[in-house]
């Protein structure tokens, strides 16, 4: 604002980064009425279970450092500058890490300070949070307002779009790329010919604001979905009629949209018509028509969001694939897992490719000893691009056993079988085959091994989408929200381990939810935190979520050998704004035409009784003929 002070004087100004894509184009041209909004996605914590730490030893070599890191090649080239070491004197680990959510990319300021001090004082100097500093030490996520416009024609053609974004970066803007990112997904899933945004990022006396999960994509979904939502109800067509008629066509991709991103497949249909099959939901608006015709005092409201995101960013990632003497395999990868599963999904993908049992593999990672680079674990890339390296070095590995033991078997390589079983075998004579574990003696007996590593590119972006439906109740004198259901069919490309991708849908959808009903971050009104701890940050446990509904379509991509696309995100970003609309819904019927997030019993309560001072009717639902000025 005009006049504020400014957190660095010499620097004139509180805007960190300011970004606009066709600001000046006239995107309502045939709108027969446009739609306007104010929607505010709240700052919120990202609260891993592990707060954040970090143990530094020096010894003869140099240092051992082990941290709760998602990038440890990253913490140890900044700790090697700062001890002023060559690199490889820094053996850093990031053991079992316990959560990390986008909020332990950074490299802290903690962690150069224990650096240096275990370096002067020359013994072993540790750090590590208590929950009430994590949650202000800790980088933030979202903290975004977003004013949006939409405009469409009487039959629910939408015609354009346009947003003017703040987001709040805190007091350094280390995450200032992310509204950014929530411009260039704006389109989410439709097929809308003009869209302009704009935006800023600007700098507050709180605590920074950086990637949390989905990193600035729950921020876009949530902006066209609450959208399109106002826009169904203006023109009293059912939210998801009115969602169909706008949903890029199968047959239209690869899509560019008027963001100018382009998507790489998708089947939106598909998502979409087995979410409403898994919710029976036409069985819930009759269900709730009859409340309503009763005069129901529980509120019943069906929510619905069909979205798109972006994962990988076209990143790259290291893989080395050994046969081991005894025959068995050893990946190093360059990602590091913090629980979502790695250890098992490059094991299967070495296994599946050299053709041995997966308990004969063993994955090792996070380790700078041991493994030579990594670029860590974000954006929901680590299988399409973690995964890819290692199928591609495996593959390696196998093209080259195979001509060895063409040599070893005195056969030509095309009359081999394999790599199955355990090894080769001659095609017809299963009698005449050959081991890893006797390939890699061969191998050695020559001077060489059965290995290959390198760098696996990916050449672009994927674009996970899918479709979720909340069904709430709320009760009218009090407004609290009871989640009763959430049904989520999400689509990530092909699937390689369905357990791990419906443990991501679970922990996503959970923290969606989280970010719906409960979760954010209050400062008082000279800047003191008041949710510091977990007794005033309202993070809710699994008795406060109902059983999860989930289920998947598969859309290949072709970005990548594996036809894989991110999973780990995708659950956060699909199910806030599914959740938000459900609320808005149970009561529409009143007039009220938005409830921001978190819709906690005092803002629904607020928005019933049609208070102003938190927002519900009002300059959060304006409707307006097309040009108006």
């Amino acid at each position: 604002e005009d006049g504020a002070p400014l957190l660095f004087p010499a620097i004139g100004t509180n805007v960190a980064h300011r970004f606009e894509h066709d600001w000046e184009r006239d995107v309502f041209d045939g709108a027969d009425l446009v739609v306007e909004g104010r929607f505010v996605n709240q700052r919120l914590a990202p609260v891993p279970m592990e707060a954040d730490g970090i143990a530094v030893v020096p010894d003869e070599d140099g240092y051992t450092v082990w941290v709760s890191t998602q990038v440890p090649f990253d913490v140890r080239n900044d700790l090697a500058e700062l001890l002023g070491v060559d690199r490889r004197q820094v053996h850093t680990i990031a053991p079992d890490v316990g959560g990390g959510f986008g909020a332990k990319i950074p490299v802290y300021p903690e962690y150069l300070v224990v650096a240096k001090a275990a370096k002067l004082l020359g013994r072993p100097v540790r750090w590590f949070e208590t929950r009430s500093e994590s949650m202000v030490g800790l980088w933030h996520g979202r903290a975004q307002v977003q004013h949006v416009q939409i405009g469409a024609r009487r039959d629910g053609t939408v015609v354009g779009m346009r947003v003017d974004i703040v987001a709040d970066m805190g007091a350094y803007p280390l995450g200032a790329f992310l509204p950014a990112t929530t411009g260039e997904m704006l389109a989410g899933v439709y097929r809308i010919p003009r869209i302009a945004y704009r935006g800023r990022s600007v700098v507050t006396n709180a605590t920074p604001v950086g990637a949390y999960r989905g990193a600035g994509r729950p921020e876009a979904a949530a902006c066209i979905e609450r959208a399109m939502d106002m826009l169904a109800q203006e023109l009293a067509i059912d939210p998801v009629d009115l969602r169909r008629k706008n949903l890029i066509p199968a047959d239209a991709f690869p899509f560019t949209t008027a963001t100018g991103t382009t998507y790489d497949s998708g089947d939106y249909v598909a998502p979409l018509d087995r979410v409403l099959e898994m919710a029976g939901y036409e069985d819930l608006r009759k269900e709730q028509a009859a409340r309503r015709e009763r005069g129901d005092p529980s509120l019943l409201g069906i929510g619905v969001s069909t979205y798109v995101e972006i994962t990988s960013f076209s990143s790259k990632e290291f893989a080395r694939v050994d046969i081991e003497d005894d025959g068995r395999v050893t990946v190093y990868a360059g990602t590091s897992s913090h629980g979502q599963g790695h250890e098992t999904a490059f094991a299967q993908l070495a296994a599946g490719v050299l053709g041995v049992a997966i308990e004969d593999v063993r994955v090792i990672h996070s380790d700078t000893a041991l493994v030579e680079r990594g670029e860590g674990t974000w954006g929901s890339r680590s299988l399409q691009a973690g995964g890819s390296s290692v199928a591609t070095r495996a593959g390696e590995v196998a093209d080259v056993a195979r001509m060895l033991a063409a040599e070893e078997l005195e056969v030509d390589a095309a009359d081999l079988e394999g790599p199955r079983e355990g090894g080769f075998r001659v095609a017809g004579a299963p009698d005449r085959a050959i081991s890893w574990a006797e390939l890699a003696t061969a191998a050695k007996d020559s001077g060489s091994a059965l290995s290959a590593k390198g760098v696996y590119r990916e050449p672009g972006s994927t674009f996970p989408f899918g479709a979720h439906i909340a069904v709430v109740e709320v009760d009218q004198e009090t407004g609290s929200v009871d989640l009763i259901r959430h049904v989520a069919v999400d689509d990530c490309g092909r699937i390689l381990n369905p357990a791990l991708v419906r443990g991501q849908q679970h922990g996503g959808i959970a923290q969606g939810i989280a970010q719906a009903l409960f979760e954010e971050v209050v400062f008082d009104d000279v800047g003191n935190p008041v949710t510091g701890t977990l007794a005033t940050y309202l993070m809710p446990s699994a008795a406060d979520l109902p059983t999860l509904e989930t289920a998947n379509t598969e859309t290949p991509t072709h970005v990548n050998p594996l036809g894989a696309k991110g999973i780990g995100e995708s659950g956060s970003i699909g199910s806030t704004p599914a959740v938000q609309n459900a609320v808005v819904d149970a009561l529409s019927h009143l007039g009220v035409r938005h409830v921001d997030l978190p819709c906690s019993p005092e803002r629904v309560r607020a928005a019933i009784t049609g208070s102003a001072d938190l927002g519900s009717r009002g300059e959060l639902g304006r409707t307006m003929v097309a040009n108006e000025p």
